[in-house]
């Protein structure tokens, strides 16, 4: 049976993924420190063919421990967030997630030598085009447009790097997926979170989705948004994401390619925020425009030929059918005090 280590196994691609390998057939050992959330509950937690370890993925040593036996690493462990989580851990996250690349990429060096690994696949970010000034952003534009403003985007393109240096020294094999706006359950309020006023509304998350459904749920009016509403992005449901990087820890084409996984419809913040509204009022919805963040991307367009060509993977669930699936989730965990 084939076995895959996933590092942040408990985060929230994290919990589309181990489901997304379980139902496929695959063992599954899932490492994580649960730093963000604390301990959380998912489904499979009894499953047969699932082991969680909590572990630090900065640990060579645990790392290289788990991966014996292990055909195949995805590597998904990092400190990730909103906006407000990039400013206000701007170092930390570079830091920490430098730390956790290096020692993943050391125990991985060792057990393909060495061991049973044949790959690793490494979640990478759309943010590594942060700065680009055209779109669609296709595969290999990361390397030609200007690095990324914000630490985390620097880093995630970081991550990019040790993928392609492991396999030049060492011929350590790889796929770089990125994700685009995830959305989906199982996303609560980080223990590190620091609050933000919108409006009459504290949140905690500055996630886009999260965010605006909670303030129409908590009857904010007018609504309160970042920016003038403009903001284009690719809002893509966690399962299809899960479904994409097995997809591409499974294929052969993939072997040292990089794959954009996203919805190729685009969605201004302005037509999302009316969707939510829809769904959850009758009334006719105002706005109020609040200052954006620095870093918060204007356009955020991927091009996903190259993943549809070669993986055969098209992100097929519509944003209001994610939403029908969240926003209940999202009530339920506000009433229980999750969010």
């Amino acid at each position: 049976m084939t076995t895959v280590l996933v590092t942040g196994s408990a985060g929230f691609i994290g919990g589309y993924l181990v489901q997304e390998l379980l139902e496929r057939g695959y063992e599954v050992v899932g490492l994580d420190n649960l730093s963000k959330y604390g301990p959380v509950h998912r489904s499979y937690d009894d499953h047969p063919r699932f082991r969680a370890i909590t572990g630090d993925a900065r640990d060579v040593d645990l790392l290289s421990e788990l991966l014996s036996g292990c055909q195949h690493l995805i590597a998904g462990a990092a400190m990730i967030g909103g906006i407000s989580y990039f400013h206000t851990y701007a170092y930390d996250l570079l830091a920490t997630n430098e730390r956790i690349m290096a020692a993943t990429c050391d125990a991985a060096i060792h057990a393909h030598a060495h061991g049973s690994l044949e790959k690793v696949t490494y979640l990478s970010s759309s943010m590594v085009f942060e700065s680009t000034t055209t779109w669609p952003s296709c595969e290999g534009q990361e390397r030609e447009v200007p690095p990324p403003r914000s630490s985390y985007g620097f880093q995630k393109l970081a991550v990019e790097y040790f993928a392609r240096a492991a396999w030049d020294q060492y011929l350590l094999p790889y796929t770089i997926v990125r994700p685009f706006n995830c959305v989906g359950i199982g996303e609560a309020r980080a223990r590190g979170d620091v609050e933000v006023v919108s409006g009459n509304v504290k949140l905690a998350m500055s996630h886009v989705v999260p965010d605006l459904v909670q303030k129409v749920l908590k009857g904010q009016r007018p609504l309160h948004i970042l920016g003038d509403g403009s903001q284009v992005r690719h809002y893509t449901y966690g399962g299809d994401l899960a479904r994409g990087i097995v997809d591409a820890m499974e294929h052969p084409g993939a072997r040292n390619e990089d794959f954009n996984l996203s919805t190729s419809t685009s969605t201004t913040v302005l037509e999302l925020a009316q969707l939510i509204w829809s769904k959850l009022r009758t009334d006719e919805m105002t706005v109020v425009h609040d200052d954006p963040f620095d870093h918060d991307v204007q356009r955020r367009v991927p091009e996903v030929s190259k993943a549809r060509r070669i993986l055969g993977f098209e992100a097929t669930t519509s944003l209001s059918e994610m939403l029908d699936e969240v926003i209940p989730w999202i009530r339920d965990a506000m009433a229980e005090g999750r969010m």
